[in-house]
Protein backbone atom coordinates (compact mmCIF):
# COMPACT_ATOMS: atom_id res chain seq x y z
CA UNK A 1 0.00 0.00 0.00
CA UNK A 2 3.16 2.30 0.99
CA UNK A 3 4.59 1.75 -2.51
CA UNK A 4 1.17 2.17 -4.57
CA UNK A 5 0.84 5.38 -2.70
CA UNK A 6 4.50 6.30 -3.53
CA UNK A 7 3.95 5.83 -6.77
CA UNK A 8 1.03 7.84 -7.03
CA UNK A 9 2.16 10.82 -5.07
CA UNK A 10 5.16 10.61 -7.78
CA UNK A 11 3.29 10.17 -10.69
CA UNK A 12 1.11 13.60 -9.19
CA UNK A 13 4.31 15.56 -9.10
CA UNK A 14 5.32 14.72 -12.48
CA UNK A 15 1.53 15.62 -14.04
CA UNK A 16 2.04 18.94 -12.05
CA UNK A 17 5.40 19.63 -13.34
CA UNK A 18 4.32 18.97 -16.83
CA UNK A 19 1.04 21.10 -16.37
CA UNK A 20 3.38 23.70 -15.19
CA UNK A 21 6.27 23.38 -17.72
CA UNK A 22 3.64 22.54 -20.82
CA UNK A 23 0.04 23.61 -19.49
CA UNK A 24 -2.08 26.97 -20.39
CA UNK A 25 0.34 30.21 -19.96
CA UNK A 26 0.21 33.32 -21.36
CA UNK A 27 2.66 32.12 -24.11
CA UNK A 28 2.25 28.33 -26.00
CA UNK A 29 5.65 29.24 -26.96
CA UNK A 30 9.36 30.40 -27.02
CA UNK A 31 9.39 33.58 -30.02
CA UNK A 32 11.23 35.67 -31.40
CA UNK A 33 12.37 39.32 -32.47
CA UNK A 34 8.16 40.18 -30.42
CA UNK A 35 8.61 41.82 -27.26
CA UNK A 36 7.68 39.63 -24.50
CA UNK A 37 5.26 40.85 -22.08
CA UNK A 38 5.35 39.97 -18.07
CA UNK A 39 2.86 39.87 -15.66
CA UNK A 40 1.97 43.44 -15.63
CA UNK A 41 1.43 43.27 -19.44
CA UNK A 42 4.78 45.49 -19.65
CA UNK A 43 7.92 44.48 -22.02
CA UNK A 44 10.68 42.30 -20.82
CA UNK A 45 13.26 44.83 -20.42
CA UNK A 46 16.73 42.89 -19.86
CA UNK A 47 19.01 43.86 -23.09
CA UNK A 48 22.47 41.92 -22.79
CA UNK A 49 21.58 39.39 -20.81
CA UNK A 50 22.00 36.27 -18.99
CA UNK A 51 20.14 33.46 -17.63
CA UNK A 52 20.98 31.59 -14.35
CA UNK A 53 18.91 28.25 -13.40
CA UNK A 54 18.45 28.01 -9.64
CA UNK A 55 15.86 25.26 -8.22
CA UNK A 56 13.19 25.07 -11.21
CA UNK A 57 13.42 28.60 -11.75
CA UNK A 58 14.80 30.28 -14.63
CA UNK A 59 16.32 34.10 -14.02
CA UNK A 60 16.83 36.68 -16.49
CA UNK A 61 19.22 39.05 -15.80
CA UNK A 62 19.49 41.98 -18.38
CA UNK A 63 19.85 45.90 -19.12
CA UNK A 64 16.59 47.54 -18.09
CA UNK A 65 16.62 50.73 -21.16
CA UNK A 66 14.68 53.56 -21.58
CA UNK A 67 13.84 55.86 -25.13
CA UNK A 68 15.15 59.09 -24.18
CA UNK A 69 18.75 58.01 -23.14
CA UNK A 70 21.47 54.92 -23.41
CA UNK A 71 22.77 56.03 -19.97
CA UNK A 72 22.50 53.75 -16.55
CA UNK A 73 19.01 52.71 -15.08
CA UNK A 74 19.69 49.70 -13.68
CA UNK A 75 19.75 46.32 -14.08
CA UNK A 76 16.29 44.09 -13.64
CA UNK A 77 15.51 40.54 -13.08
CA UNK A 78 13.12 38.40 -14.51
CA UNK A 79 11.91 34.96 -13.20
CA UNK A 80 10.46 31.93 -15.18
CA UNK A 81 9.70 27.89 -14.88
CA UNK A 82 8.86 27.81 -18.39
CA UNK A 83 10.93 29.96 -20.47
CA UNK A 84 8.03 31.64 -22.12
CA UNK A 85 5.83 33.27 -19.26
CA UNK A 86 8.13 36.00 -17.42
CA UNK A 87 7.44 37.78 -14.05
CA UNK A 88 9.06 40.91 -13.21
CA UNK A 89 11.32 40.73 -10.06
CA UNK A 90 12.55 44.04 -9.81
CA UNK A 91 15.53 46.10 -10.80
CA UNK A 92 18.38 44.20 -8.43
CA UNK A 93 21.46 46.65 -9.08
CA UNK A 94 19.96 50.70 -9.74
CA UNK A 95 21.19 53.56 -10.82
CA UNK A 96 23.99 54.58 -8.19
CA UNK A 97 24.43 58.14 -6.40
CA UNK A 98 27.73 58.74 -8.14
CA UNK A 99 31.13 56.52 -9.41
CA UNK A 100 31.57 53.85 -12.60
CA UNK A 101 27.55 53.61 -12.24
CA UNK A 102 26.48 56.69 -11.31
CA UNK A 103 24.53 59.75 -13.15
CA UNK A 104 25.30 59.84 -17.18
CA UNK A 105 27.16 56.58 -17.01
CA UNK A 106 26.89 53.52 -19.09
CA UNK A 107 26.44 49.84 -17.46
CA UNK A 108 25.92 47.40 -20.09
CA UNK A 109 26.21 43.41 -20.92
CA UNK A 110 25.25 42.04 -17.27
CA UNK A 111 26.19 38.67 -16.19
CA UNK A 112 25.92 37.00 -13.27
CA UNK A 113 27.46 33.75 -11.73
CA UNK A 114 26.83 31.73 -8.75
CA UNK A 115 30.04 31.19 -6.67
CA UNK A 116 30.98 27.73 -6.11
CA UNK A 117 33.25 28.40 -3.01
CA UNK A 118 31.71 31.45 -1.96
CA UNK A 119 27.80 30.69 -2.19
CA UNK A 120 27.10 34.04 -3.24
CA UNK A 121 26.43 35.42 -6.72
CA UNK A 122 28.71 37.89 -8.48
CA UNK A 123 27.44 40.31 -11.08
CA UNK A 124 29.73 41.31 -13.81
CA UNK A 125 29.02 44.58 -16.26
CA UNK A 126 30.77 46.84 -18.66
CA UNK A 127 30.61 50.26 -17.12
CA UNK A 128 31.82 53.73 -19.24
CA UNK A 129 31.32 57.36 -19.56
CA UNK A 130 28.15 58.08 -22.22
CA UNK A 131 31.14 58.80 -24.94
CA UNK A 132 32.67 55.15 -24.77
CA UNK A 133 35.91 56.18 -23.88
CA UNK A 134 36.33 54.92 -19.91
CA UNK A 135 35.20 51.50 -20.34
CA UNK A 136 35.99 49.61 -16.65
CA UNK A 137 34.77 45.87 -15.94
CA UNK A 138 32.92 46.67 -12.82
CA UNK A 139 30.95 43.71 -10.03
CA UNK A 140 28.43 43.29 -7.30
CA UNK A 141 27.52 40.85 -5.54
CA UNK A 142 24.95 39.22 -3.71
CA UNK A 143 23.77 35.80 -1.22
CA UNK A 144 20.64 35.60 -3.04
CA UNK A 145 20.03 35.44 -6.32
CA UNK A 146 17.55 38.00 -6.77
CA UNK A 147 17.85 40.16 -3.69
CA UNK A 148 19.63 43.94 -3.83
CA UNK A 149 23.21 43.32 -5.66
CA UNK A 150 25.99 45.51 -3.89
CA UNK A 151 28.00 46.91 -6.36
CA UNK A 152 31.57 46.95 -5.31
CA UNK A 153 33.54 48.62 -8.00
CA UNK A 154 36.82 47.71 -10.23
CA UNK A 155 37.20 43.96 -11.01
CA UNK A 156 40.88 44.19 -10.77
CA UNK A 157 44.38 41.96 -11.81
CA UNK A 158 47.34 42.70 -10.50
CA UNK A 159 45.95 45.86 -8.62
CA UNK A 160 45.18 47.25 -12.56
CA UNK A 161 41.68 47.17 -13.92
CA UNK A 162 40.32 46.02 -17.20
CA UNK A 163 39.78 48.59 -19.33
CA UNK A 164 37.64 46.36 -21.46
CA UNK A 165 33.84 47.26 -22.43
CA UNK A 166 31.75 44.15 -24.87
CA UNK A 167 31.78 41.21 -21.98
CA UNK A 168 30.64 37.66 -21.55
CA UNK A 169 31.32 35.03 -18.77
CA UNK A 170 31.48 31.67 -18.73
CA UNK A 171 31.59 28.86 -15.70
CA UNK A 172 33.55 25.48 -16.45
CA UNK A 173 32.36 22.36 -15.10
CA UNK A 174 35.41 21.59 -12.21
CA UNK A 175 33.97 25.42 -11.28
CA UNK A 176 36.27 27.48 -12.32
CA UNK A 177 34.97 31.05 -13.50
CA UNK A 178 36.25 33.07 -16.44
CA UNK A 179 35.17 36.57 -18.07
CA UNK A 180 35.53 36.97 -21.50
CA UNK A 181 35.88 40.45 -23.70
CA UNK A 182 36.23 41.79 -26.68
CA UNK A 183 38.61 41.21 -29.09
CA UNK A 184 39.21 37.36 -27.76
CA UNK A 185 40.49 37.62 -24.38
CA UNK A 186 39.77 35.01 -21.56
CA UNK A 187 40.10 35.51 -18.17
CA UNK A 188 40.72 33.41 -15.03
CA UNK A 189 38.59 34.58 -12.12
CA UNK A 190 40.05 34.24 -8.79
CA UNK A 191 38.01 31.62 -6.49
CA UNK A 192 35.88 34.04 -5.14
CA UNK A 193 35.12 35.85 -8.31
CA UNK A 194 35.93 39.22 -6.99
CA UNK A 195 39.19 39.55 -9.03
CA UNK A 196 41.38 38.14 -11.81
CA UNK A 197 43.61 35.44 -11.24
CA UNK A 198 45.55 35.52 -14.94
CA UNK A 199 45.40 36.16 -18.75
CA UNK A 200 43.97 32.50 -20.19
CA UNK A 201 44.09 33.96 -23.87
CA UNK A 202 44.65 37.04 -25.53
CA UNK A 203 43.59 38.98 -28.35
CA UNK A 204 42.18 35.63 -30.29
CA UNK A 205 40.29 37.24 -32.55
CA UNK A 206 40.49 40.98 -34.03
CA UNK A 207 37.31 42.92 -34.09
CA UNK A 208 35.42 40.99 -32.59
CA UNK A 209 33.01 41.35 -29.83
CA UNK A 210 29.89 40.48 -27.72
CA UNK A 211 31.46 36.93 -26.47
CA UNK A 212 29.41 33.79 -25.44
CA UNK A 213 30.93 30.85 -25.29
CA UNK A 214 29.19 27.27 -23.75
CA UNK A 215 31.06 23.74 -23.48
CA UNK A 216 29.74 20.75 -25.30
CA UNK A 217 31.00 17.22 -25.63
CA UNK A 218 34.72 18.32 -24.54
CA UNK A 219 34.43 20.89 -26.81
CA UNK A 220 34.18 25.37 -26.38
CA UNK A 221 32.48 27.23 -28.97
CA UNK A 222 32.66 31.19 -28.55
CA UNK A 223 30.55 33.21 -30.42
CA UNK A 224 31.39 36.96 -31.35
CA UNK A 225 30.00 39.62 -33.84
CA UNK A 226 31.77 42.03 -35.78
CA UNK A 227 31.89 46.07 -34.96
CA UNK A 228 28.74 47.11 -36.35
CA UNK A 229 27.88 49.39 -33.53
CA UNK A 230 23.92 48.64 -32.94
CA UNK A 231 23.86 47.08 -36.50
CA UNK A 232 23.16 43.41 -37.33
CA UNK A 233 26.11 41.24 -38.75
CA UNK A 234 26.40 37.95 -39.73
CA UNK A 235 28.03 36.93 -35.91
CA UNK A 236 30.87 33.65 -36.27
CA UNK A 237 32.31 31.14 -33.87
CA UNK A 238 35.77 29.64 -32.94
CA UNK A 239 36.30 26.06 -31.45
CA UNK A 240 39.08 24.81 -29.39
CA UNK A 241 40.01 21.47 -27.29
CA UNK A 242 41.48 23.29 -24.18
CA UNK A 243 40.11 26.63 -22.91
CA UNK A 244 43.73 27.69 -23.30
CA UNK A 245 43.37 27.09 -26.94
CA UNK A 246 44.43 26.57 -29.54
CA UNK A 247 41.22 28.69 -31.19
CA UNK A 248 39.92 27.71 -34.82
CA UNK A 249 37.90 29.98 -36.34
CA UNK A 250 35.38 28.00 -38.01
CA UNK A 251 33.07 30.92 -39.64
CA UNK A 252 29.29 32.06 -39.23
CA UNK A 253 26.49 30.00 -37.62
CA UNK A 254 23.58 31.30 -39.37
CA UNK A 255 23.22 31.67 -42.90
CA UNK A 256 25.33 34.49 -44.58
CA UNK A 257 23.06 37.23 -45.10
CA UNK A 258 20.86 36.70 -42.62
CA UNK A 259 22.71 39.00 -39.90
CA UNK A 260 22.42 36.09 -37.35
CA UNK A 261 18.32 36.07 -38.10
CA UNK A 262 18.82 40.09 -37.21
CA UNK A 263 20.62 39.21 -33.98
CA UNK A 264 23.55 40.12 -31.83
CA UNK A 265 24.93 37.40 -29.19
CA UNK A 266 24.40 37.67 -25.71
CA UNK A 267 24.54 34.14 -24.18
CA UNK A 268 24.31 30.95 -24.80
CA UNK A 269 21.98 29.27 -21.66
CA UNK A 270 22.29 25.20 -21.48
CA UNK A 271 19.13 23.67 -20.41
CA UNK A 272 20.15 19.76 -18.94
CA UNK A 273 17.66 17.14 -19.55
CA UNK A 274 18.58 14.15 -17.99
CA UNK A 275 22.25 13.27 -19.54
CA UNK A 276 22.19 15.67 -22.30
CA UNK A 277 21.89 19.03 -23.00
CA UNK A 278 19.63 21.41 -25.42
CA UNK A 279 22.05 24.87 -25.92
CA UNK A 280 19.72 27.71 -26.19
CA UNK A 281 21.33 30.70 -28.67
CA UNK A 282 19.91 34.44 -26.83
CA UNK A 283 20.83 37.22 -29.21
CA UNK A 284 19.48 41.03 -29.18
CA UNK A 285 17.86 42.52 -31.72
CA UNK A 286 18.75 46.14 -31.11
CA UNK A 287 16.55 49.51 -31.34
CA UNK A 288 17.93 52.75 -31.29
CA UNK A 289 17.13 55.35 -29.95
CA UNK A 290 13.89 53.32 -28.62
CA UNK A 291 15.83 50.66 -26.62
CA UNK A 292 13.45 50.14 -23.72
CA UNK A 293 10.19 49.78 -25.51
CA UNK A 294 10.85 48.07 -29.44
CA UNK A 295 14.39 46.28 -28.89
CA UNK A 296 13.63 42.81 -28.75
CA UNK A 297 15.36 39.34 -28.22
CA UNK A 298 15.90 36.20 -30.63
CA UNK A 299 16.16 32.90 -28.74
CA UNK A 300 16.99 29.86 -31.38
CA UNK A 301 17.67 26.41 -30.73
CA UNK A 302 21.67 25.93 -31.34
CA UNK A 303 22.33 22.53 -33.26
CA UNK A 304 25.88 20.66 -33.02
CA UNK A 305 27.30 17.93 -34.95
CA UNK A 306 31.30 17.54 -33.80
CA UNK A 307 32.76 21.01 -33.73
CA UNK A 308 30.33 22.56 -35.83
CA UNK A 309 27.29 24.76 -34.95
CA UNK A 310 24.95 26.49 -36.60
CA UNK A 311 21.06 28.06 -36.50
CA UNK A 312 19.94 27.28 -39.81
CA UNK A 313 16.50 28.27 -40.10
CA UNK A 314 14.38 31.16 -37.90
CA UNK A 315 11.64 29.48 -35.71
CA UNK A 316 9.26 32.26 -35.24
CA UNK A 317 7.91 30.01 -32.83
CA UNK A 318 9.37 26.30 -30.76
CA UNK A 319 9.10 24.82 -27.63
CA UNK A 320 11.18 22.71 -26.06
CA UNK A 321 10.42 18.93 -26.56
CA UNK A 322 8.82 16.98 -24.02
CA UNK A 323 10.05 13.52 -24.17
CA UNK A 324 14.16 14.19 -25.58
CA UNK A 325 16.11 16.86 -25.54
CA UNK A 326 15.98 18.80 -28.44
CA UNK A 327 13.19 21.86 -29.71
CA UNK A 328 9.75 21.05 -31.00
CA UNK A 329 7.70 23.09 -34.01
CA UNK A 330 4.53 24.17 -32.44
CA UNK A 331 1.47 24.56 -34.70
CA UNK A 332 -0.40 27.84 -33.97
CA UNK A 333 -3.96 28.51 -35.97
CA UNK A 334 -4.43 31.21 -37.09
CA UNK A 335 -7.87 33.37 -38.46
CA UNK A 336 -6.82 36.31 -40.29
CA UNK A 337 -8.98 39.52 -39.57
CA UNK A 338 -7.28 42.01 -42.20
CA UNK A 339 -10.15 42.37 -44.03
CA UNK A 340 -11.91 44.30 -40.63
CA UNK A 341 -9.69 46.61 -40.83
CA UNK A 342 -10.78 50.55 -40.45
CA UNK A 343 -8.80 53.36 -40.85
CA UNK A 344 -9.09 55.75 -37.86
CA UNK A 345 -6.70 58.67 -39.19
CA UNK A 346 -4.43 59.34 -41.62
CA UNK A 347 -3.85 57.54 -45.29
CA UNK A 348 -3.14 53.95 -45.53
CA UNK A 349 -2.59 52.71 -48.84
CA UNK A 350 -3.19 48.94 -49.83
CA UNK A 351 -0.74 47.91 -51.51
CA UNK A 352 -0.68 43.87 -52.85
CA UNK A 353 -2.67 43.03 -49.57
CA UNK A 354 -0.63 45.20 -47.71
CA UNK A 355 -1.69 48.09 -45.67
CA UNK A 356 1.25 51.02 -45.97
CA UNK A 357 1.79 54.01 -44.63
CA UNK A 358 4.22 56.31 -43.20
CA UNK A 359 2.00 59.23 -42.06
CA UNK A 360 2.86 60.56 -38.82
CA UNK A 361 -0.26 59.58 -36.52
CA UNK A 362 -1.52 57.51 -39.12
CA UNK A 363 -4.04 54.49 -37.60
CA UNK A 364 -5.76 51.68 -38.27
CA UNK A 365 -7.53 49.65 -36.04
CA UNK A 366 -8.90 46.16 -35.94
CA UNK A 367 -11.81 44.56 -33.69
CA UNK A 368 -11.79 40.94 -32.82
CA UNK A 369 -13.06 38.51 -30.56
CA UNK A 370 -11.05 35.77 -28.85
CA UNK A 371 -7.67 35.84 -26.40
CA UNK A 372 -4.95 36.49 -28.37
CA UNK A 373 -3.60 38.47 -31.62
CA UNK A 374 -1.04 38.80 -33.84
CA UNK A 375 0.73 40.62 -36.43
CA UNK A 376 2.92 39.71 -39.56
CA UNK A 377 4.28 42.37 -41.40
CA UNK A 378 6.90 43.22 -43.85
CA UNK A 379 10.58 44.79 -42.77
CA UNK A 380 13.28 46.69 -44.59
CA UNK A 381 15.58 49.33 -44.85
CA UNK A 382 12.90 52.51 -44.99
CA UNK A 383 11.02 50.93 -42.22
CA UNK A 384 10.16 52.90 -38.87
CA UNK A 385 8.05 52.58 -35.56
CA UNK A 386 4.52 52.09 -34.69
CA UNK A 387 2.10 51.72 -31.92
CA UNK A 388 0.04 49.30 -30.82
CA UNK A 389 -2.36 49.48 -28.72
CA UNK A 390 -5.01 46.92 -27.13
CA UNK A 391 -8.14 47.94 -25.45
CA UNK A 392 -11.10 45.75 -24.14
CA UNK A 393 -14.97 46.59 -24.58
CA UNK A 394 -15.07 49.28 -21.49
CA UNK A 395 -12.34 51.17 -23.84
CA UNK A 396 -9.28 50.19 -20.74
CA UNK A 397 -6.09 50.03 -22.50
CA UNK A 398 -4.62 46.78 -21.93
CA UNK A 399 -1.08 46.38 -24.09
CA UNK A 400 0.62 49.53 -25.05
CA UNK A 401 4.03 49.16 -27.00
CA UNK A 402 6.19 50.15 -29.98
CA UNK A 403 6.92 47.74 -32.46
CA UNK A 404 10.34 48.58 -34.74
CA UNK A 405 9.78 47.46 -38.71
CA UNK A 406 13.32 48.39 -39.23
CA UNK A 407 15.63 45.58 -40.99
CA UNK A 408 18.67 46.12 -43.31
CA UNK A 409 17.01 43.54 -45.76
CA UNK A 410 13.76 42.68 -46.64
CA UNK A 411 11.58 40.14 -45.15
CA UNK A 412 7.84 39.00 -43.67
CA UNK A 413 7.61 37.70 -40.24
CA UNK A 414 5.32 38.11 -37.11
CA UNK A 415 5.92 41.36 -35.74
CA UNK A 416 3.78 41.30 -32.82
CA UNK A 417 2.05 38.61 -30.46
CA UNK A 418 -0.18 39.69 -27.61
CA UNK A 419 0.06 37.56 -24.70
CA UNK A 420 -2.95 35.11 -23.72
CA UNK A 421 -5.74 37.29 -22.98
CA UNK A 422 -9.07 36.32 -20.60
CA UNK A 423 -11.33 36.05 -23.85
CA UNK A 424 -13.68 39.42 -24.81
CA UNK A 425 -13.92 41.61 -27.06
CA UNK A 426 -10.97 43.94 -27.98
CA UNK A 427 -9.64 46.56 -30.43
CA UNK A 428 -6.24 46.43 -31.96
CA UNK A 429 -4.80 49.49 -32.75
CA UNK A 430 -1.77 50.36 -34.56
CA UNK A 431 -0.06 54.19 -35.03
CA UNK A 432 2.72 55.11 -37.51
CA UNK A 433 5.07 57.44 -35.21
CA UNK A 434 6.61 58.98 -37.75
CA UNK A 435 10.65 58.10 -36.61
CA UNK A 436 12.70 55.38 -37.46
CA UNK A 437 15.63 53.76 -36.12
CA UNK A 438 19.04 55.35 -36.83
CA UNK A 439 22.39 56.08 -35.04
CA UNK A 440 25.57 56.45 -35.96
CA UNK A 441 28.89 55.07 -34.12
CA UNK A 442 32.08 56.55 -33.15
CA UNK A 443 34.07 56.61 -36.06
CA UNK A 444 30.23 58.41 -37.95
CA UNK A 445 29.52 55.72 -40.01
CA UNK A 446 25.39 55.83 -40.49
CA UNK A 447 23.43 52.87 -39.79
CA UNK A 448 19.60 52.09 -39.19
CA UNK A 449 16.55 53.26 -41.54
CA UNK A 450 16.24 55.86 -43.90
CA UNK A 451 12.07 56.44 -43.72
CA UNK A 452 8.97 55.72 -41.38
CA UNK A 453 7.05 53.36 -43.51
CA UNK A 454 4.73 50.53 -41.63
CA UNK A 455 3.60 47.78 -44.10
CA UNK A 456 1.00 45.19 -42.38
CA UNK A 457 0.64 42.45 -44.20
CA UNK A 458 -1.91 39.97 -41.96
CA UNK A 459 -3.54 40.68 -38.58
CA UNK A 460 -4.82 37.19 -37.13
CA UNK A 461 -6.43 35.74 -33.99
CA UNK A 462 -4.55 32.62 -32.78
CA UNK A 463 -7.00 29.73 -31.24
Amino acid sequence: MKIKLLITLCLCISFMSFITLHGENRYKAIYSGIPLFDQNNKEVNAHGACIVKEGNKYYLFGEYHTDTSNAFTGFSCYSSSNLTDWKFEKIVLPLQADGLLGPDRIGERVKVMRCPSTGEYVMFMHTDNLKYSDPHVGYATCKTINGNYEFKGELLHNGKYLKKWDLGTFQDNDGKGYLLTHEGFIYELASDYKSVNQIVVSEAIHGGEAPAMFKKNGTYFWLFSDKTSWERNDNYYLTAQSIKGPWIKRGFFAPKGSLTWNSQSTFVLPIVYGNDTLHLYMGDRWSFPKQGSAATYVWQPISICGDEISIPAFRESWQMDKSMPGWSAIDIKRKSIKEKCIVEQGIWKAINGCQKSKEKGAIISYSFKGKQIGIKALSGKTSGYARISIKNDKNKEIINSIIDFYSKYEYSSQKFLSPILKSGNYTLSIEVLGEHPAWSDKRKADYGSTDNYVMIEDVYTID
